[in-house]
């Protein structure tokens, strides 16, 4: 990358200007809250889909909203007198976040747009010029340095994030920065790494412009940019996992074949951990003929770590090939051009045995266990965000059956979890349902059937009895022999306290 394209970017040695610029948005609402509520619902999301009509016919007024989403949002000139008493015109001018057009008029030279943390916070990503209105979709430029703002996956992946206070954080391949942004609010130190040095100087711009710590910028690629010896409290990346024949696009071609790029993300992360620390990564995994996609990812995890791994969508190798073929705009181009990289697609796919492609989350917890603990999943049901202390106690439930056998399980107290409700299947009038399930309406939201020994188990822990007495008052109950009954039941109990139906109660 030139120091003639990085130029034409806002200047990231002008704090305040950039200051001077937070203020100003946020003065006139240009938020999250404040962009829904001038919008409306519909406009809002039709920007999710790249259709900017309804957003520019919510903004034909001339307050300074209106005039903000007009020109950092929908990339619209906006005359010079009008935005003058709104933003520091001329000092924006002069750092480079504005730039004149026509005869009086100025346009945004990147987007800007709001952003709601986790908690409330008020921020702004930082991206190329049509890069902030849907995501891929939106892209008006098709360079392969482009550098995209938000997107589902990066909301996906900044949600199931654990976000406990941490020393050091890692951010590799970071992109706009949104990642390096939330890790900022609890971890004392951020580094963020990524190959293309333009992403890099848009990161520091989100972070600035969001009035967030500076990170340690890097450039390189995968964990080329830190020294041997440097290890992470947590390490999160939303990597350039599209499985595709040839890297075109930096943002989400990896450029090794196959899923080679994930793999081995995964792989050597836990060389980078500290003991007790997470790194969490969407990912792309390709499922091969004759080959178990769960075993191939459980090859992948690395010595002395955990992982609980969920597959959360899964496409065949037409379905796949076509929408990232879609999201590098092939499809408006010229047709046999089309055809001709439809075909590259498959061919790889073919040469590979490839038949589908999953996406999912992947998370490493540094635990040097004897027997590491290995969850390989696929759970394409709605979930609740943001999930990150799901995934912490999820781990944290590990340790926790992994540390008692069944004996001293049998002499602990549980509690079942908030929000398990219990449905019972049966044929009308019938004495005895089918089945009974217990059902989440939190975290995961998962539903396991249960026998009615669980289902009657389940429905009195209260903290007050330990598991023991609770079966041996259900096998007295039912007329079963408590010895058996002992016996046989820690499995069914251990499944629902990894699955978080049952909580320990102290």
């Amino acid at each position: 990358m030139s120091n003639a394209s990085l130029s034409a970017l806002p200047a990231t040695d002008r704090p305040d200007v950039t200051a001077r610029l937070r203020d100003a948005l946020l003065g006139a609402a240009f938020t999250a809250d404040g962009l829904l509520e001038l919008l409306g619902a519909p406009a809002y999301a039709a920007l999710a889909r790249s259709e900017t009509v309804p957003a520019l016919r919510a903004t034909r007024g001339d307050t300074p909203l209106e005039m903000l989403v007009r020109l950092f949002l929908l990339q619209q000139p906006v005359p010079h007198a009008r935005v003058e008493g709104v933003l520091p015109v001329a000092a924006c001018l002069e750092s480079g976040w504005l730039t004149r057009v026509g005869g009086d008029e100025v346009a945004a030279t990147v987007d800007v747009r709001p952003y709601g943390g986790l908690d409330g916070e008020d921020w702004f990503i930082v991206s190329d010029l049509g890069c902030a209105v849907g995501g891929a979709g939106g892209i008006g430029r098709r360079d392969e340095a482009v550098v995209l703002g938000v997107g589902g996956a990066s909301t996906t992946l900044a949600g199931i994030t654990v976000r406990t206070p941490v020393s050091s954080a890692l951010d590799l391949g970071t992109g706009s920065g949104i990642q390096a942004l939330h890790a900022a609010q609890h971890a004392t130190r951020v580094t963020a790494t990524d190959v293309n040095p333009r992403a890099l100087h848009i990161a520091a711009l989100t972070l600035a412009l969001s009035g967030a710590p500076a990170a340690d910028l890097r450039e390189g690629s995968l964990f080329e940019p830190l020294s041997n010896d440097e290890k992470f409290d947590l390490i999160v990346s939303n990597p350039p996992f599209v499985i595709s024949p040839g890297a075109r696009l930096t943002y989400r071609d990896g450029g090794m074949g196959g899923d080679d790029l994930c793999r081995t993300l995964v792989q050597r992360a836990g060389e980078r951990l500290n003991e007790g620390g997470f790194a969490q990564f969407l990912a792309n995994w390709q499922h091969v003929e004759g080959e178990d996609w769960q075993e191939r990812l459980r090859s992948w995890v690395p010595r002395g770590c955990d992982a609980w791994i969920v597959q959360r969508e899964v496409q065949d190798v037409t379905q796949y090939a076509e929408l990232w073929l879609r999201d590098a705009g092939d499809h408006r181009g010229d047709v046999a051009a089309y055809q001709a990289r439809y075909d590259d697609w498959l061919d790889e796919f073919e040469a590979r045995k490839v038949r589908a492609v999953g996406f999912g989350w992947i998370t490493l917890r540094k635990r040097g266990a004897a027997v590491p603990s290995i969850t390989v999943e696929e759970w394409p049901h709605p979930v609740e965000q943001p999930l990150g202390d799901t995934v912490r106690a999820h781990f944290e439930r590990l340790d926790y059956l992994r540390s008692r056998d069944d004996a001293a399980l049998l002499e602990e107290r549980f509690r079942l979890a908030a929000e398990v409700v219990q449905e019972q299947v049966g044929l009308p009038g019938a004495e005895d349902p089918e089945h009974v399930v217990l059902r989440q309406n939190r975290g995961m939201r998962r539903a396991t059937k249960v026998d009615t020994v669980g289902a009657g188990f389940a429905g009195v822990c209260d903290g007050s009895l330990t598991a023991g007495r609770i079966l041996d008052a259900i096998a007295q109950l039912v007329g079963e022999d408590p010895v058996l009954l002992r016996d046989r039941t820690p499995a069914q109990i251990r499944l629902l306290v990894e699955q978080g139906f049952l909580e320990p109660a102290g």
